[in-house]
């Protein structure tokens, strides 16, 4: 955006952009250039002709006048979307799009109170180099459904036989408006139903991508349901382009080769109504949503076109703001927090307030002396902690807030903080889970399982090791632990619901196989339950409704263990665990992409080491919390770059063209690219050309003064040793003379530096000006004739080797 400020909530803003290329191009990448502090989704179009000439406009006026193709789109709380390596989606040229047109919806504006002006925007990674392979959409819509007021359940069903080349879909993205509840889309070939993707239609409306590759094949039937409810609406609701009709869409994001690619497909019909009687049932199940997360829907009327056939502009879903993934995660030096020095860590959380929360053991220590062969705890006698054992830091400074917990633990666990700021703790000595209230002195709210007795029942825990819960359903779940190797539910009072999960044995466990499941994770927003199976070095999610196996994350460079993992929107943390002797994998953490699993970021303390890093936790800005029950330590570590401002200051849509060698080869010599070749070649300018001015007198000026100091030393020691002969005194201030004459030139009192560099354009006097970032780059360069400049990170020194 062209440094906008919108001044009510739920405010749609467009901007147009023209391809700079008239031959057919093809856009390989995008990158989110926003900030979810104020921006609630972004979409990318296509399009022939934009609905305005202006800077930017309402998007009430429409986006196009043609057509208009959804390319890319980004919202809050949602995973990234990323082009597979080859795949580009076909623009310019005689068939493509010659606009981009960028729609920015500011769901919330108390952010711009201070009337400030944001940019946010998208940059697109442009290439002349045909592509292999080409993206297109398949649009899956109902155009005739009708809900009734007050049915409790409608189902609109769409499905065609697919009738073209193969097609690869790799993202998927439902819409509706308010009273969608889940929409599923299928392949269906001899029968079997494979998902392609399933979503509440109110998240942010992104592209997510598919959990397992589909292929679509000629003679297959794509299916599709969106499950509705009328319950609230005094009237039919019909289909429609208004916040007060409904719709039912899902997009399907694939790719075909070259040669036989379409970049559009469309299916509004039901050819195949009797198969939905066997459609899984999964799709009739909605899907829970935090409030906070919703999607927004009052002026949807803008991205629909009033054309139902051209209907592929509705808003998408996103990553975090981290979700460019091009960051880094750093210990923060400057926190205090390291020094804390409580007792064995063992967890660590976030309360609402984004307080940290420290779970430690005092001065208790879990070692070979603790439980016999039956698990049961051997130190009773020492009695329970005297101490504080749960101690509320604040974030910044590391001042403890409050603290709690005295008398109450044995061998303190897991932690964990529900959405009322509650805490879910769990003791491998009592074998029990407790519920606390931070605020109350009246004792445990809840506890679960029976206290210094071992087992694998419905009353009985053995080392319990964690809990989560589900903030929209309150369904409790606990990781069962160190010597059972289950995940126990309960309801929120207590009650209990089910359990899964069972010893593994061998080298290759097998999904729902654990060996010591240690920590847990919830992705409320698709419905599952990741756990840290830490002996088997692995991640395991499930479905948090049916149980099911979802999948494993795996990577060798977990090593053999597991230890902690956490979750925030679009992101998995975790931390593995000390390496076996003859290892290579170091202690680390990780950051990895949740949709794809693929790893993006491991990092390091600086300050002390890693020793047995035990729990870690992460909020929402990629502030990361690990703390260690070998070295009494919680490390504080944040984005090594985080932006100044809460809008993004630079403009709306940045088009990079990419040049044909990084396409086609995978590995890159390190020779400079045309443009910094050109910036060489301006540096040399510079520094050669007469005219240039600044450049050659300042550098001959840095090589004259340590000349002229060095003189002036040199002339000061003859003359003091000329003073003791007495005779030399007349010829060396006449020699001196001559020098220093030399150096005065022709101007009274020689060279002012002070001058010299105040006469140069935008010198200060109070010290070197900071080069602004609020501008384009191209800004930069017309004021002050500098070249860009990239921040360059110094890698962090090596830990000190372990010593346990």
């Amino acid at each position: 955006m062209p440094g906008v400020t919108p001044k009510q909530s739920d405010t749609y803003f467009c901007m147009s952009m023209r391809l700079p290329v008239d031959e057919e191009a093809f856009v390989i990448d995008f990158k989110p250039r926003a900030s979810m502090d104020t921006v609630h989704h972004m979409l990318l179009f296509g399009c022939n002709m934009p609905s305005s000439t202006g800077s930017y406009w309402f998007c009430d006026e429409g986006t196009c006048t043609d057509k208009a193709n959804i390319l890319y789109a980004w919202a809050r709380n949602a995973p990234p979307t990323r082009l597979p390596k080859g795949v580009g989606f076909r623009v310019g040229g005689e068939t493509g799009s010659k606009y981009f047109v960028l729609q920015v919806h500011y769901g919330d504006i108390s952010a711009f109170r201070d009337n400030h002006k944001d940019c946010s925007g998208v940059s697109l990674h442009l290439t002349r180099l045909p592509q292999p392979l080409i993206a297109g959409m398949y649009l899956m819509m109902s155009v005739d459904t009708v809900i009734p007021p007050g049915e409790k359940v409608v189902n609109s069903d769409i499905s065609c036989h697919y009738k073209m080349y193969p097609m690869h879909v790799f993202a998927y993205r439902v819409h509706t408006h308010h009273l969608g509840k889940v929409v599923s889309g299928y392949r269906v070939r001899n029968g079997q139903w494979t998902l392609i993707g399933r979503q509440s239609p109110q998240l942010p409306q992104a592209f997510y991508p598919v959990e397992h590759p589909v292929d679509v094949s000629f003679g297959d039937i794509l299916a599709a349901r969106c499950v509705f409810t009328g319950e609230g609406r005094t009237e039919a609701t019909h289909i429609g382009g208004t916040s007060s009709d409904e719709m039912c869409n899902l997009y399907i994001m694939y790719y075909m080769e070259a040669k036989h690619a379409v970049s559009f497909m469309t299916c509004t019909q039901n050819v195949a109504a009797d198969m939905f009687r066997t459609i899984p049932p999964e799709a009739n199940i909605p899907i829970p949503v935090k409030s906070d997360m919703m999607m927004m829907h009052a002026h949807h009327k803008e991205t629909e076109n009033k054309d139902n056939t051209a209907l592929l502009q509705q808003p998408k879903r996103e990553e975090e703001e981290v979700l460019d993934q091009d960051f880094h995660i750093e210990e923060a030096l400057d926190w205090p927090g390291v020094y804390l020095l409580p007792g064995q860590v063992s967890g660590v959380a976030l309360d609402p307030h984004n307080n940290l929360v420290i779970f430690h053991r005092g001065d208790h220590v879990w070692d070979g002396n603790s439980f016999d062969s039956e698990f049961v705890y051997q130190q009773r006698g020492l009695g329970p902690i005297e101490e504080d054992t749960i101690l509320v830091v604040d974030p910044n400074n590391a001042a403890v807030l409050q603290s709690s917990g005295k008398n109450l633990f044995y061998l303190p666990h897991g932690l964990s903080v529900d959405k009322d700021g509650n805490y879910w703790v769990t003791d491998v000595a009592l074998h029990q889970v407790f519920k606390l209230d931070p605020n109350s002195k009246e004792g445990p709210l809840l506890i679960l399982g029976r206290s210094m007795q071992p087992g694998s029942d419905q009353n009985h825990f053995c080392q319990p090791t964690d809990v989560a819960v589900d903030p929209a359903t309150g369904a409790v779940y606990v990781s069962d632990g160190y010597c059972n190797s289950r995940i126990v539910q309960f309801s929120p009072s207590g009650k209990f619901i089910t359990q899964w999960g069972e010893e593994s044995s061998g080298r290759n466990p097998q999904p729902g196989q654990f060996s010591v499941p240690h920590s847990l994770a919830l992705v409320p927003h698709v419905g599952q339950l990741c756990v840290a199976d830490r002996e088997n070095g692995r991640i395991q999610c499930f479905k948090t409704d049916t149980k099911e196996f979802v999948r494993e994350i795996k990577h060798a460079s977990f090593g053999r263990n597991v230890f902690a993992i956490s979750y925030v929107p679009g992101l998995l943390f975790a931390v593995n665990g000390k390496p076996y002797f003859g290892d290579q994998q170091p202690l680390q953490g990780f950051v990895m992409n949740f949709s794809s699993g693929e790893i993006m970021d491991v990092f390091k303390p600086v300050r002390k080491h890693f020793d047995m890093p035990h729990d870690i936790v992460a909020s929402e800005d990629g502030t990361v919390y690990i703390g260690d029950a070998h070295s009494n330590t919680v490390w504080k570590f944040t984005l090594t770059e985080k932006m100044e401002h809460r809008s993004v200051k630079k403009a709306g849509i940045e088009v990079q063209e990419v040049k044909a060698e990084a396409i086609v080869e995978t590995k890159m010599d390190n020779k400079p690219t045309s443009s910094e070749l050109q910036k060489m070649r301006e540096k040399q300018k510079l520094i050669t050309e007469p005219g240039s001015g600044v450049s050659v007198v300042l550098i001959t000026t840095l090589l004259v003064i340590p000349v002229v100091v060095l003189l002036a030393i040199a002339i000061f020691i003859r003359w003091k040793k000329s003073r003791a002969f007495g005779d030399s005194e007349h010829k060396l201030e006449t020699s001196s003379g001559r020098v220093l004459g030399r150096f005065r030139g022709k101007g009274s009192g020689g060279l002012n530096l002070g001058n010299f560099f105040a006469s140069r354009k935008g010198y200060s006097r109070k010290g070197f000006d900071r080069l602004s970032t609020e501008g384009s780059d191209q800004e930069k360069e017309e004021d002050d004739g500098s070249e860009s400049e990239e921040e360059y990170s110094a890698p962090l020194p090596a830990p000190a080797p372990s010593t346990s």
